[in-house]
Formats: structure tokens, C-alpha cells, sequence
């Protein structure tokens, strides 16, 4: 190189499945050249299913649309705000005002890094869930920030023990990032949960950042954490029509949240994007007026999705929870697996994708506690999620 990348990119890796992208293109070249069907990639958490159909007529209905294809608004057209503060109304029983307390973002995942650019100085601590999201981490790390980990287990249905974060130094802390339900574990969130989260967040005076997008996905009756009492004090939450509507590739989402730290957010998102595309904001208002039987679909099918992933676990000896809410299955590997250079999950991992040409998810990525883990994507229909099952019966004797 020419110069020296900044010292703030020390501190990442180049992210997971962009790195294991590339392998799976390598064995799938190989494969192909011995006549193999490619590898079934069980990884990431892509929605497959097509968004809903008034989305995608008014997309093609607004972008022909003189003036449509121009610099929008920052804040977003007043009809996609009004529609998000609808949605939050009609499912998740919270009243937020459209005009300032909603904002748009190109997609959840930018709001982490707006958020941690906006709060968060060196040296400030940021506590995040171990396992959890590998952005919460990256996201901090990248303004200096320092990471203190907060255990979720599994004996402890995923959510944080509290005893043990009181016991913690928390001295500096200025953010805490949620995520339920939870992304890797599946677990679930409560009312109850929230308002213990919230309760936490205002005796510290810490920031909790909520993030919300599976809210909707096998879950019977979605939560926000500003259904919690004082969650406006201290709470942002983010949410995203990826995983609900079927439009990850998208990106649109929102953070919600007091109308001053909204203000502060949109000083750094204003020098970094210049609006969204109005035909998808458009679209985005006709997704969220989707009715509760968008909802029951989509989950009939996940929950057909999860019996078969269960089976695939079932075939390699892994114990999981059937009743897991999200996009995936999270499972715990057998006793007795270990390799000094790699994580249980790993191992079994490798060995499906090497052996059987079905790629999963090692926990290790999401955290020390992910160690022992693998995961399971349920965004692959029902008879690929078959054909991973006959792979592994024909290739893997455990």
C-alpha cells in the first residue's frame, strides 16, 4: 500500500462471512470441477421469501415518478415515519411521535455505527453480550471504545444476569446493546426482561440500545422495550423490515428513541448519506401496512423450517431448544468434541462442510460463550434443509 491504513482498523477483522464467502466460493469451484453439487450454505440469516406484494407494486409505481429519483430528505418522507410510528401502534402497543422520535436508516446495521460514532469517545466502555451480534463489538471498537462482555447462558435462558452486572466495574460505561429475541441464541424477550433492562439502564445512567429486528419472527406477540416504564429516559431501539418482510437487500430501518438523541444521531448521519431512495421509501410504507396475516405465514413456514433444522441437529448429536424464537437454531455440540486449535463448534463445523458440503455456523464468531455452539439459518426452504439432512446421513456417522 501506498500509506498506512488508520490505527482504528487494527482493532477489526474484516467481517466473518465475508471471509468465509470467499472459502465457500473456493470449495464450490472445486466441487464443481468433480462434478459436486455445490455446498448448502445454512450460515448467514438472509431472508429467502419474497417481500410483501404491495411493496413491490409501489416500488415500481414510484419509480417512474418525476422528482423521485432526486436527494430526499434526511429524516425521510413524513409517510414512512408516520408508517413506522403505525406499525409500532398496531404490534408492538407504543405510542412514538413520527416527527421526533422516528428516524429512517439504510438498513439496522447502520445505526450501530451511527449510534457508537454519536456517543462514544476512547476510552468510554460499552458493555456487549457475549454471545451477540459481532457489529456491537466491531462498531465500538472502531470510536476507540472499550468492551466489557456481559455474559447470556444458557442456564440462564440467554438473558443477563443481572447479580453479575451489578458486581461489575461499571465506571465509564456509556452503552449497553440488547438483542432479543436474541441473535444466535433464539431466546426469548419478556415484558418483564425489558423492564429489568430499562430499570438497569436508568439507575446507571447508561444508554440501552435495543436492537429489535427478529421481533416478528416465531415469536407469538412481538416486544419493543419502550413497552417498558421510563424506556424513553434511556433507550434507543432499532428495527429493520430485513427480517419481517423479507427485505434484507433493502436496507431499511429505523432507530426510535427521545427526540435529543435523535437530534445528535442525525448530526453524523447527515455526513454520511444524502437520503433514501424515495421508491423504496414508498415501499417500505406499503410493507408496514401489512396485515397480521403477513405475519402468520411467514412464521408457518419458519416453524416448518425449524423442525427440519431441528432433525439436521438431531443427526450430529446436538441439543437445542425447539421452541427458539428468530431466524435460526442454535445448538450445543456434544461432550467429548475438542481439537487444540479449534473450538468445538468448529470442529463440527468443519467437518459438515468438509465432509458433507453443508456449511453451519461455529459460536465461536459471536463470543467465548458461542464456543461450544453452532448455528443453523432457517432462511432455506424446507427440501434444502432436507437435502442437508440426507448429506449429512450419507457422509457423517456419529
Amino acid at each position: 500500500m501506498i500509506i498506512e491504513p488508520a490505527l482504528r482498523t487494527g482493532s477489526v477483522k474484516e467481517y466473518y462471512f465475508s471471509v468465509k464467502n470467499r472459502e465457500l466460493a473456493k470449495i464450490n469451484a472445486e466441487r464443481s470441477s468433480r462434478g459436486e453439487a455445490p455446498v448448502i450454505n445454512l450460515g448467514i440469516g438472509a431472508p429467502d421469501g419474497m417481500p410483501p406484494k404491495s411493496a413491490i407494486e409501489a416500488l415500481t409505481a414510484a419509480a417512474p415518478k418525476k422528482g423521485f429519483h432526486k436527494y430526499q430528505s434526511y429524516t425521510g418522507i413524513p409517510e414512512l415515519r408516520e408508517g413506522f410510528a403505525k406499525w409500532y401502534e398496531r404490534y408492538y402497543h407504543v405510542t412514538l411521535n413520527p416527527e421526533t422520535e422516528i428516524r429512517p436508516l439504510v438498513g439496522s446495521k447502520e445505526g450501530i455505527l451511527l449510534i457508537s460514532m454519536t456517543f462514544l469517545n476512547p476510552g468510554d466502555k460499552v458493555l456487549v453480550p457475549d454471545p451477540g451480534y459481532p457489529t456491537y463489538t466491531s462498531a465500538s471498537l472502531l470510536t476507540g471504545a472499550k468492551m466489557v462482555r456481559y455474559d447470556l447462558l444458557e442456564e440462564k435462558g440467554w438473558q443477563p444476569d443481572f447479580e453479575a452486572l451489578e458486581k461489575m466495574d461499571l465506571s465509564g460505561v456509556k452503552i449497553m446493546w440488547t438483542n432479543y429475541p436474541n441473535m444466535p441464541t433464539g431466546g426469548k424477550a419478556t415484558r418483564a426482561l425489558y423492564q429489568r433492562i430499562v430499570d438497569f439502564g436508568r439507575d446507571h445512567g447508561i444508554l440501552i440500545v435495543n436492537d429489535n429486528p427478529y421481533s416478528f419472527i416465531l415469536t407469538d406477540e412481538p416486544l419493543s422495550i419502550f413497552g417498558a416504564e421510563g424506556a424513553r429516559e434511556c433507550c434507543l431501539e432499532l428495527n429493520s423490515l430485513s427480517k419481517a418482510h423479507n427485505m434484507s437487500g433493502w436496507r431499511i430501518g429505523m432507530v426510535a428513541g427521545d427526540a435529543d438523541l435523535l437530534s445528535e444521531i442525525l448530526k453524523v448521519k447527515t455526513q454520511m448519506d444524502s437520503g433514501m431512495f424515495r421508491p423504496l421509501q414508498e415501499a417500505a410504507v406499503a410493507a408496514l401496512g401489512e396485515g397480521p396475516e403477513w405475519y402468520r405465514s411467514l412464521n408457518e413456514e419458519y416453524r416448518r423450517r425449524r423442525v427440519e433444522a431441528g432433525k439436521i441437529f438431531d443427526l450430529l448429536g446436538v441439543k437445542y431448544n425447539a421452541d427458539s424464537s428468530g431466524l435460526f437454531l442454535w445448538g450445543k455440540v456434544p461432550e467429548g468434541v475438542s481439537d487444540p486449535s479449534r473450538t468445538p463448534g468448529e470442529v463440527i463445523s468443519d467437518e459438515v462442510l468438509y465432509k458433507a458440503g453443508v456449511f453451519i455456523t461455529p459460536g465461536f464468531i459471536f463470543g467465548k460463550n458461542g464456543e461450544h455452539f453452532i448455528r443453523v439459518s432457517l432462511c432455506a426452504p424446507v427440501e434444502t434443509l432436507r437435502e442437508a439432512q440426507q448429506r449429512i446421513k450419507d457422509h457423517i456417522c456419529r
